[in-house]
């Protein structure tokens, strides 16, 4: 009776844990340690899920653990099932072909964290060219090479301003640079160069610019520190901040938020995922596409990069980039084109 009653409260103990993973939010977790990282590789988990169910269905073929390991298969392809479905609803890719072609005054937004500019001038500048970019975000991109971008892309006959922050010159991780064409018109940096709020992200620094005819949309340029054990109280920080710089209206955020739409649970406003902000990948059917690591299957890696912008942009097109994996940078390029609503 006593190890029947002992499996039982195993079986139930794994159940409620596997629960608690495969929805952290609910329970007000999605940012505490151990559930932050299970829920930023949904597909990972769902992998292991489906190895755990095998394992303990090959221990059911023995009589004497037959009804545990029989349960135990069950909770584990139940949690497996889950993320799985979690990832479907998000979307695993598309293009609309017919919405972007109908698509008119228009913002392309190229996002590429560089992993301190491992991928070339050339390569950035032949990236955000051929997908026509209005705007580039470069996460872990010093100056000079924003720079060099952009001439070559003014070369191509795409001009654009370029605006860098830097906590140090040590670390090119601790720089991030954004790219913006003038027919958006002219733009200032009102971020600060320190990092920490109010003024900025704690560990890596955002870059947040604003027109300086006060007609356009807020661009910010993100790059959050990831929730590494001894940084996360920047990391949940950067967030807070980072919601607050889209509480207003006609923000367009992109960059590396070390954070999945899981991790924004809670800082949304009037329905947005983070402020006012919507994820546009969620919204272009493309969510459940892993944009970090590129040595993982895109359905197994973390879609931590993101396009966001508050609801008066609607989403035309949202593609995470598959054929730069060779690049040199641990991320996908992302891009989407968002279009202005009424």
């Amino acid at each position: 009776m006593l190890p029947r009653i002992l499996g039982w409260a195993v079986v139930l103990g794994t159940a409620a844990l596997a629960l608690v993973l495969l929805w952290p939010q609910a329970f007000g977790l999605q940012n505490q340690w151990v559930a932050a990282h299970v829920v930023a590789l949904r597909g990972a988990a769902a992998a292991f899920g489906v190895a755990a169910a095998v394992l303990f269905l090959l221990l059911a073929l023995a009589r004497q653990v037959r009804t545990f390991a029989f349960a135990m298969a069950v909770v584990f392809a139940l949690f497996a099932v889950g993320n799985v479905a979690v990832l479907a609803v998000r979307g695993f890719g598309g293009e609309p072909e017919e919405a972007r072609a109908e698509a008119s005054e228009s913002v392309t937004v190229l996002s590429w964290n560089t992993l301190g500019e491992v991928p070339d001038a050339s390569a950035i500048a032949g990236l955000a060219l051929e997908e026509g970019a209005d705007v580039v975000v470069l996460p872990e991109t010093t100056g000079p090479l924003g720079e060099e971008v952009a001439v070559a892309m003014r070369e191509g006959g795409s001009p654009m301003w370029v605006h860098t922050l830097a906590y140090d010159l040590i670390a090119k991780a601790r720089s991030t640079t954004i790219l913006i064409s003038p027919e958006l018109g002219d733009y200032e940096v009102v971020s600060a160069e320190a990092p920490g709020p109010p003024g900025n992200t704690n560990t890596l620094p955002s870059v947040v610019a604003d027109p300086v005819s006060g007609e356009g949309p807020r661009i910010v340029a993100v790059h959050a520190v990831a929730p590494i054990r001894w940084e996360l109280r920047n990391w949940r920080s950067d967030l807070d901040w980072l919601a607050e710089q889209c509480a207003r209206e006609n923000v367009i955020m992109a960059g590396d938020f070390n954070a999945t739409v899981d991790h924004f649970a809670g800082h949304g406003i009037d329905g947005g995922d983070l402020g006012r902000c919507v994820d546009a990948a969620v919204q272009g059917g493309a969510g459940g596409v892993g944009t970090w690591p590129t040595d993982l299957l895109t359905l197994l890696g973390s879609p931590i990069d993101h396009v966001l912008a508050t609801p008066d942009w609607s989403v035309q097109e949202f593609r995470v980039l598959l054929g730069y994996d060779d690049a040199g940078s641990d991320h996908r390029p992302i891009v989407t084109t968002l279009t202005r609503s009424g």
